[in-house]
């Protein structure tokens, strides 16, 4: 009996591990290829952890919504925000509603993706923001949807904004095209 339990705990365990894990380096559904001036950003999508925020981004960027879209707020030492196809600026959205939030214990250190949004949990759209450096404070209060796998020199030439202006850009380097990896031509 006490072996069956042990088995069956470790068995919890092993799914519980198992749905925690990041999709595997050949998930071409979950990978996404981000192009810039600068090179190629890819990110792997975390599905396992906020499913609603990574098909809301696939979606969008099966819809060119990113392509050409700038990093309108980026500040040095923190992250690089983008995602603003309806203004570009910071203020707008997508054409879907707002999603509800998915936080998880993924810490936000350098090159982890999240969801931007207004002061509601509740408020993420189309925006997202890549780590510049680690942000505690931003652990459990955004969701994370991915992280960098390579192209992280790519991310560090983007061009900064300044602090006193809320990294607000003039010029800002642009989003030249976004595609998942499995549609990539």
């Amino acid at each position: 009996m006490t072996r069956m339990l042990l088995a069956l705990v470790l068995l919890a365990f092993s799914v519980t591990a198992q749905a925690q894990s990041p999709p595997a380096a050949d998930d071409l559904q979950n990978t996404i290829n981000l192009d810039t001036k600068h090179g190629r950003i890819v990110i792997k999508l975390r599905p396992d952890i906020a499913p609603k925020h990574a098909e809301r981004i696939k979606r969008l960027t099966r819809e060119k919504f990113y392509d050409n879209v700038p990093f309108h707020r980026v500040i040095a030492g923190f992250m690089a925000q983008t995602g603003d196809g309806q203004f570009g600026n910071g203020t707008g959205g997508s054409k879907y509603p707002d999603l509800p939030a998915e936080f998880s214990r993924v810490k936000f250190k350098r090159g982890v993706v999240g969801m931007a949004r207004a002061r509601t949990p509740d408020s993420a759209n189309s925006q997202f923001f890549i780590m510049f450096a680690e942000a505690p404070s931003l652990n459990g209060k955004y969701t994370v949807i991915g992280e960098v796998v390579s192209g992280m020199d790519v991310v560090d030439k983007i061009k900064k904004g300044l602090r006193t202006n809320n990294g607000a850009v003039e010029n800002p380097d642009k989003i030249e095209r976004m595609q998942v990896a499995a549609d990539a031509q």
